[in-house]
């Protein structure tokens, strides 16, 4: 993945950020020792970041698109309303097993629910509202995740999107893009395009959208 700031600069900014907590930290190893693309994990700054949006957000019914293997879910859950939860949709049970693990050790086991399957189906069958929802998960289907979201999201709720700027793909020619590559871009310009939604993209790690529900 393309570092969009200097590995310096990210250094520092990770030595100035709230530290991962000892569990955060043995998840992060068990990622990279039992998954082939641990870079998919969130990272501690776009945790810290997920965590402290929960907060400010007061948000206490979270949706995530694409569990992994529970790093983000973690994070989000520090920063929830007392007596929240969260309902995570992951495809991959190897995934999902590694999720529960770690769920199972933290005091949130109880409010972290993984539904498994396909996330366009197990969206059909969610009712909201919620507070805070983070799409992380295949590329292509960006776009009908979030326009399957939106009506679910409580007015002023916020919905985070991980990768809007895949490693600077997005820039090059579309005649050069991937697959993946042209699914970001057109997302951001279906997002581009709901000129009535509040939002912004942060260039932290490898890009997240942050959207206002109406």
């Amino acid at each position: 993945m393309l570092t969009l700031v200097s590995e310096a600069i990210e250094q520092y900014a990770r030595e100035n950020t709230t530290p991962l907590p000892e569990l955060l930290q043995e998840l992060s190893k068990a990622t990279y020792a039992k998954t082939d693309l641990p870079q998919m994990q969130s990272g501690p700054l776009a945790g810290q970041f997920l965590k402290t949006m929960a907060r400010v957000s007061g948000a206490s019914r979270i949706l995530e698109v694409g569990t992994f293997t529970g790093f983000s879910a973690l994070m989000m859950a520090m920063g929830m309303a007392e007596g929240g939860h969260i309902t995570t949709l992951e495809y991959s049970e190897d995934n999902a097993a590694i999720a529960r693990e770690f769920f199972d050790k933290s005091p949130y086991k109880d409010q972290i629910e993984i539904k498994l399957g396909p996330a366009a189906d197990t969206l059909k069958t969610l009712s909201g509202p919620f507070d805070m929802a983070f799409i992380d998960a295949d590329k292509v289907n960006y776009i009908n995740y979030f326009d399957a979201i939106l009506p679910k999201m409580r007015p002023g709720g916020l919905i985070l999107i991980d990768n809007v700027l895949w490693s600077g793909k997005v820039l090059a020619p579309e005649s050069e893009q991937e697959e993946s590559t042209k699914a970001i871009a057109a997302f951001n310009a279906h997002l581009r395009n709901l000129e009535h939604l509040d939002k912004v993209m942060v260039t932290l790690r490898d890009g997240i959208t942050m959207v206002v529900a109406p």
